[in-house]
């Protein structure tokens, strides 16, 4: 069983993120760059199957600048069993269609059973590159899952749904992506930290993967504006006319 789990690295969701207004872009010398919740999650899914399957091997692929490397280690350090790490300057603020036709690339270079990914990142929020890689790859998508069953043959889990949930099963290979439902990811220990520095980690450019990049492949931003400070709010002192004066403070913002 060969296991291909998206990862990225995104600016930490404990701080405030920023854009740089001259581009437009995601300001990343803003916060401390962090390996996506979401995706430690969906690895966690691939080596709970790998606990029980010490054949398995799980490869663990990201796109994006030099120092995404850091995700990538630590991916190594939790267990995963490589790395691929897609980087070029050509790619900085690639849009979703890009990125999903890279991704795509180096995916089915790895010729894996099942890609695990996260159902959105924390940063973007398109929710949409899996099922473009799927697209691309012309391979089954089960999306959203709130729990997954790996088997030596098939992959299933359940997906919430208005008012009831589904039951979704394929063959491999297939592309799943997860919820936060999905798993609890582990911590990394020691031993994983040291071995994590002898894994193999592979660096690819677009070239390699005979992807083109033309003009148009990344987002362009018309105009940006700083968020206003936030405003003082209204203190409302109870002298007796406190309930009447908090119910028109509602309905003049039509919270009522």
């Amino acid at each position: 069983m060969k296991i291909v789990v998206l990862v990225k690295q995104v600016p930490d969701t404990e701080e405030e993120r920023k854009l740089d207004l001259s581009t437009g872009l995601l300001d990343r010398e803003a916060n401390e760059a962090v390996a996506d919740e979401i995706n430690e999650r969906a690895l966690e899914v691939a080596l709970r199957y790998k606990d029980g399957d010490k054949r398995s091997e799980i490869v663990v692929l990201s796109m994006g600048p030099a120092d995404a490397t850091k995700a990538l280690r630590k991916a190594l350090s939790m267990g995963a069993d490589s790395a691929i790490h897609i980087v070029d300057d050509s790619l900085a603020g690639a849009d979703i269609a890009t990125t999903a036709a890279v991704l795509a690339a180096a995916a089915g270079q790895t010729e894996f059973d099942v890609l695990v990914a996260g159902n959105e990142s924390t940063d973007g929020r398109g929710g949409v590159v899996p099922s473009m890689i799927a697209e691309h790859l012309g391979v089954p998508l089960l999306p959203s899952l709130d729990s997954v069953e790996i088997s030596a043959d098939s992959v299933s889990g359940q997906v919430s749904v208005e008012g009831a949930s589904l039951t979704l099963r394929s063959e491999y290979p297939a592309i799943i992506s997860v919820t936060e439902r999905a798993a609890e990811a582990r911590f990394p220990n020691f031993k994983g930290i040291m071995t994590a520095k002898r894994k193999p980690l592979a660096t690819l450019s677009v070239a390699d993967l005979g992807v083109v990049v033309g003009a148009g492949a990344s987002s362009t931003v018309l105009q940006t504006d700083e968020r206003p400070e936030r405003a003082a709010g209204r203190k409302i002192v109870d002298d007796g006319s406190a309930a009447s004066e908090l119910a028109e403070f509602l309905v003049a913002g039509r919270l009522i």
